[in-house]
């Protein structure tokens, strides 16, 4: 379970992603990624793709932006975490 912090950290970087890059998730996904956030920066991009249901494999460029936007973002928490 993600903390207060991290919980709204997730918020941000989603809100950002769908104003920048057009990836717009449901509340109830947006909900489940900030309580229980995948484990890692390539596990929450894979995550964001499924619940906008797209196929990462299809837009290189897309999945390459919002991995670099991930990483920025919270990046550095989910690796001291593993």
């Amino acid at each position: 379970m993600a903390d207060k912090t991290r919980a709204s950290e997730i918020s941000w970087l989603l809100a950002e992603l769908c104003a920048e890059m057009g990836c717009c998730l449901p509340e109830t996904a947006r909900e489940e990624l900030a309580r229980t956030p995948p484990l890692d920066v390539d596990a929450f991009t894979e995550a964001v793709f499924a619940a906008e249901g797209l196929d990462a494999r299809l837009d290189k460029q897309l999945r390459r932006d919002v991995r670099d936007n991930v990483d920025r973002r919270i990046g550095g928490w989910l690796r001291a975490d593993q």
